[in-house]
């Protein structure tokens, strides 16, 4: 299940307390979507990794009562306080990377809501994830009974998904415009290979932030090849150079004739630096040019750009050139 139906699925069982796992290869993004919702719902979000917890820290320390002469769970500081009236998530990260004694102690809290004499809060929801067991992972094989206590969901990577989403919080466009040309390299994790560095959208994430960093540049090939590995790394820094050649996209959006690039890599970068352009607030005057400019792409170009341009809110079909951009390529869409 792609990223956006996964939301979609996952915002309702959220909001009627279903407990859910998700189960994804590493780095697609698990603990990202459900902070993601956790915002634009306004709930609280608290974010356990499982696998680094031992049983004590989840059920809490026990200490001696002098009034009642019994033995007291403390609370553990990261857990919502039981008197809560906000509503909330409370995630259980890499659960089946967690030792057998860390998951019996989450079965009681998934199952009961409560462990020991902790109680979850009535608007908290509990969502849990992991990676595949055959990742190469750390892992444990989840007990049948509390495997049973969850509806299961699958991450799978879709880089429509990934590239709307990109495209949201403002990802370099070098790295949409490579990946648009090589949707394939936006993962290639393989669990059979002993690398250390690979593809994944979290670590083109990383690039990101690097890209943006004061990173010398003589240091950039390095830095980047330990997020996503040398091949990745080389490939998408010559794609780079490529960028640095393109024609004007200010003149194409202000109507000035330029020379189009020869290679399909170019012209990627191009529409995706023009993608980029008109979501600043462009003119109704500077859309007109970038459609006219469309008429002139071969079908593919000509599609991508503005698909792209419509799934990021661009107004083109209210624009008097839609017409005759229809009828130009009305071949390639009956």
């Amino acid at each position: 299940m792609n990223s956006i139906d996964l939301k979609k699925s996952l915002i309702p069982l959220i909001k009627s307390q279903i407990p859910t796992f998700i189960w994804g290869s590493p780095g697609v993004g698990k603990s990202s979507l459900i902070s993601q919702i956790a915002q634009e719902s306004n709930m609280e979000f608290i974010d356990l990794r499982l696998s680094l917890l031992d049983p004590t820290d989840l059920r809490g320390v026990p200490f001696f009562d002098q009034t009642t002469k019994t033995a007291i769970w403390a609370k553990p500081e990261f857990l919502p306080n039981s008197n809560s009236e906000e509503f909330g998530i409370l995630f259980l990260d890499e659960i089946n990377s967690a030792p057998p004694t860390i998951q019996a102690a989450a079965y009681q809290l998934i199952l009961d809501r409560k462990i020991g004499e902790y109680t979850l809060p009535k608007n908290y929801s509990i969502i849990a994830a992991g990676n595949y067991e055959n990742d190469r992972g750390v892992t444990y094989r989840m007990p049948t009974p509390l495997a049973n206590r969850f509806i299961h969901m699958y991450f799978d990577i879709d880089f429509t998904s990934w590239k709307q989403w990109a495209y949201s919080v403002k990802i370099d466009k070098r790295i949409i415009s490579y990946l648009s040309y090589k949707p394939s390299n936006l993962f290639t994790f393989d669990p059979k290979s002993n690398e250390k560095s690979f593809a994944t959208p979290r670590s083109w994430k990383y690039v990101d932030d690097v890209l943006k960093s004061e990173l010398e540049l003589e240091l950039l090939e390095n830095v980047i090849s330990g997020a996503i590995g040398k091949d990745s790394a080389t490939e998408f820094l010559n794609y780079c150079k490529i960028m640095n050649d393109l024609p004007s996209i200010e003149d194409i959006c202000n109507g000035i004739e330029v020379d189009l690039p020869t290679k399909n890599s170019a012209m990627y970068a191009l529409t995706i630096g023009i993608v980029y352009a008109l979501k600043q607030n462009a003119t109704k005057e500077q859309i007109s040019n970038v459609i006219s400019f469309a008429i002139t792409l071969s079908g593919e170009f000509s599609m991508l750009l503005m698909k792209d341009l419509q799934e990021e809110g661009v107004e083109v079909e209210s624009n008097p050139m839609w017409k005759d951009w229809i009828d130009a390529h009305r071949f390639l869409i009956q």
